[in-house]
Order: C-alpha cells, then sequence, then structure tokens
C-alpha cells in the first residue's frame, strides 16, 4: 500500500495584528488531484473519479469511494491496489491509483448510477431513488445498536484528539469511527468531507470489516446528504455531526431508519432520524 504523505505545508503570509503587519509562514492544508482507475476482468483501466483530496491514505480513499459507489460488495472482490504513477508529463507522483477486481464491472450500470448531489442542481427526489437503487445493490440491514447520551457527548473530544494534521492548519475536516462504548476505531482526515469518510471506510475495508453494523459513524464538518449515503453503504447504524444537517440528508436517514444526529459538542445534540437507538 502507498505511504501517507504530508498533509500540510508551509506558505509565506503577511500576518496582520492591530496595526502591525508581521512577515511569517503559515500551515495550509495540501490539496492535490487524485484520479481513481478501476481495471476488471477483460477490461482496460477505467476512470471513474478524479477527486481534489489531502495526499496520504490514497489506497483507502480509493476503495472506500468504490465501496460507497456500490461497485464494490465485498473484501474478496479486490485483486490489488497501488498508486501507478502521475499522470504524463506530469512530475508530482502518485497521483494515480489503480484498483483491480477480481469480478466484471458494468461500467455503463456505473456510470447511470453516478449521481449528482443536490448541490449540484438535481432535485431532491431523483437523488433518494438513485440511493434507494444503489442500497439495494449491497447487503444493508438496520442494527439495533444502543448508545448512552454521555457516550455521544464525548465523541467530538476524542476526535478532536486524533487530528493531528487539524491541529497545524485548521483546514481539514475528519471522518472517525467509535465502537457503541464510544471508543475510537480509527480516524481520517483531509481537505474534503467526503474524502475523509472514504478513507475512513476504505480503512476498514482493507480489514474486512465492512459492513459496520454496530459502530457510529461521527464527522467533524455538517452531515450532508452525501455522508449519510456513504454511512448507509457502510451499513453503520448511527451518524454523528459536529455541525448541521441538511435537509435532504434528514430525508435519506429517515427513509432507512438511520439514527442520524447533529450539532453534536457543548454537552449538546439534536436527534433527526433513528430516535430509539439513543439511551
Amino acid at each position: 500500500m502507498n505511504e501517507v504523505s504530508p498533509a500540510f505545508t508551509q506558505r509565506d503570509v503577511q500576518r496582520v495584528r492591530d496595526h502591525d503587519l508581521q512577515r511569517t509562514t503559515d500551515a495550509l492544508a495540501v490539496e492535490e488531484p487524485l484520479e481513481i482507475r478501476v481495471v476488471s476482468t477483460h477490461m482496460k483501466p477505467v476512470s471513474v473519479s478524479v477527486t481534489m483530496r489531502t495526499p496520504g491514505h490514497d489506497d483507502e480513499l480509493a476503495l472506500g469511494f468504490l465501496w460507497s459507489e456500490g461497485v464494490i460488495a465485498n473484501f474478496d472482490q479486490i485483486e490489488s491496489v497501488r498508486a501507478v504513477g502521475p499522470p504524463q508529463g506530469e512530475s508530482r507522483a502518485q497521483n494515480i491509483v489503480q484498483v483491480n477486481l477480481k469480478n466484471a464491472v458494468d461500467f455503463a450500470r456505473l456510470n447511470r448510477n453516478f449521481y449528482t448531489t443536490s448541490s449540484c442542481g438535481v432535485c431532491g427526489k431523483a437523488s433518494l431513488n438513485a440511493v434507494a437503487q444503489l442500497l439495494e445493490t449491497i447487503e444493508y440491514s438496520q442494527d439495533d445498536a444502543k448508545v448512552s447520551a454521555a457516550t455521544i457527548h464525548a465523541l467530538p473530544q476524542t476526535l478532536r484528539a486524533s487530528q493531528n494534521a487539524f491541529e497545524q492548519t485548521g483546514g481539514l475536516h475528519a471522518a472517525a469511527l467509535f465502537d457503541a462504548s464510544g471508543n475510537l476505531i480509527a480516524a481520517r482526515e483531509d481537505v474534503g468531507r467526503h474524502n475523509a469518510l472514504d478513507k475512513l471506510l476504505g480503512s476498514q475495508l482493507l480489514q474486512n470489516d465492512l459492513p459496520l453494523h454496530d459502530k457510529i459513524v461521527l464527522v467533524s464538518g455538517r452531515a450532508s446528504f452525501e455522508l449519510v449515503q456513504k454511512t448507509l453503504m457502510a451499513g453503520a447504524p448511527i451518524i454523528a455531526a459536529v455541525g448541521a444537517p441538511s435537509s435532504l440528508a434528514v430525508d435519506l436517514a429517515k427513509r432507512f431508519g438511520l439514527t442520524l444526529l447533529g450539532f453534536v459538542r457543548d454537552g449538546r445534540f439534536n436527534i433527526y432520524s433513528g430516535f430509539e437507538r439513543i439511551i
């Protein structure tokens, strides 16, 4: 698997404090493109996505993306995942990750099922129906996990303590996985909130620990439609967000019985769906 690249870099900055000007440097989150390619039986490599991400855990990002889009349904389908080098004419390495699958993939169906979220203009009903069709392709079951409010209250502090790159830059999203007792299992950071969650899901897929039937997903920002969709695809019964959920995220969570929590911070949170799992 690929090595973890630095998540932040330094840039010159002029810092203003009241009427004083100081020349110094500032730590910034690294953002670079990553192309995800898939090779299946009797098929040449096909590019399925280009995403702007923070380098590091690129193999996990690719696998998490393919899982959440329904391309991969189980660990045994993966033959290999590796960095294959930069695009032609580019000098920066490891900006393409290629996933070789043992089974054939219907790329025509795949392209039809890739949908645009509501933020890009597709109506909510169309997006919900697209995800419903996607979830029919995997084994998804509602879990009866019970979690105490005290456990939920403690999650943000535990996540923040694990955000090493955020401490340097203040510019990275995070996604974390906890058990029902609030123990941190894994955490990932990225400049993109969806990439952070894909990395987290990919880390669990590499350990053959998907679906996540008894786990809690925590995201450091708001709960968007896309993050709820990825949580559903991963089979987790609970997603908690430090920020607010969108209306479509709540609609999707209610449709599939997912517990969705928002504003999880400062000793409070709102339950938007699946209240029966919170003690």
